[in-house]
Parts: C-alpha cells; sequence; structure tokens
C-alpha cells in the first residue's frame, strides 16, 4: 500500500462514507477504511484520530472561508449580505467531488446517531466561526449569533439542493446557498 499519495484525505472520506453506507457506521473499522482507500492504518491515524473524524474533514477550511468571506465583505454590507459574501466565498471551493459525495453523506449520517450527532458538533462550530467573523465587524452578538445560524441552515439547504439536484444544473453550490438565504430572509419577515 502507498504511504503518502496526493489527496489521501479525500480518498479516506470517500472509502469511509462509502463504507458507511454499505454495512453501517458500527461495523466499519478503521482497517476497512485504510484498506478501501489504499493507505495503510498508520496513514489513517496521521489524518484523522478516529473514524468520527471523518465526517468533520475539511471543517476547519470550511469555517476559514466563510469568516474569510464575512471579513472581506464591504464595510456597509449588513449582516445578512456579509454572511452572504462568506457562503459565496466558502461555496467556490467545492467542487465535483464534494457534490458526488453529498448523497452517500446524507444517508451514512442519516443511518447513524453518532454521525448525527458529530454533524450538529460540525453546524455549531460553523455557526461559532460566522459569529466571531460579524462580531469582529462589530455586528452585536445576538444580530451576529441570528445571522450566522441563517447561515448554516442556508448553506445546508443549499448543499443539499445542489448535491441532489440535476446533474445537468451547472448553477454550482454558490447560486443554491444564496438562494437558500434569500429564501430563509423572506422567511423571517413573515415571522412578524
Amino acid at each position: 500500500m502507498a504511504r503518502w499519495q496526493p489527496e489521501t484525505t479525500q480518498r479516506l472520506v470517500i472509502a469511509a462514507v462509502d463504507l458507511f453506507t454499505e454495512q453501517g457506521y458500527d461495523a466499519t473499522t478503521v482497517a476497512q477504511i485504510a484498506e478501501r482507500a489504499g493507505v495503510t492504518k498508520s496513514t489513517f491515524f496521521r489524518h484523522f484520530s478516529d473514524k468520527r473524524e471523518l465526517l468533520v474533514a475539511g471543517q476547519e477550511t470550511l469555517s476559514r472561508l466563510l469568516a474569510e468571506g464575512i471579513a472581506e465583505a464591504p464595510a456597509d454590507a449588513s449582516p445578512l449580505e456579509a454572511i452572504a459574501a462568506g457562503l459565496e466565498r466558502a461555496s467556490s471551493s467545492m467542487g465535483p467531488a464534494n457534490r458526488e459525495l453529498g448523497p452517500r453523506l446524507k444517508a451514512a449520517v442519516a443511518a447513524s446517531t453518532e454521525l448525527q450527532e458529530r454533524d450538529a458538533l460540525k453546524s455549531v462550530g460553523l455557526a461559532a466561526a460566522m459569529t466571531e467573523a460579524l462580531i469582529a465587524r462589530g455586528v452585536p452578538d445576538p444580530t451576529a449569533q441570528l445571522a450566522a445560524e441563517l447561515g448554516v441552515l442556508a448553506f445546508k439547504r443549499g448543499y443539499a439542493q445542489w448535491s441532489e439536484g440535476d446533474r445537468d444544473d451547472s448553477t454550482g453550490l454558490a447560486h443554491h446557498a444564496l438562494a437558500a438565504l434569500r429564501d430563509l430572509r423572506t422567511a423571517t419577515a413573515s415571522l412578524g
């Protein structure tokens, strides 16, 4: 087995998601994931501390991209406009591999309580990153938290529509995430 190859992390994630879907999270071992990805077990542990961490691969990068987009939004941008800038920045880094993985990842998470808990923690981390970026822009804490939660929901809805939608749709994740944010903004106005 090759010890170091390009895109090892991505191969490990794909192998794990496929195995979780095929045989369940609990029945899948680190050794099986490593074998399916074509790496050694020790290589697995260089990338992840355990199999739960596979679900949040890329979370730090995603959080950073969201925060950078928010920070780089025009100075006069509203909190939701800044969130939109963050969504656009983060979405631009998602490619075909992310799109293909979406439905399989959703199925794996739906079948495992442990993965559902880990997915919820991922959402909390993304919201915290966006909240901090908004607060750094001078947005009051409650407003920043609410805008960040809407941002997470918009990202998740947009990702689901993009990854599960028509493969001939070439509009990209940003289009779907921003449309979801617009829909949520409209919905919040009706809360009265």
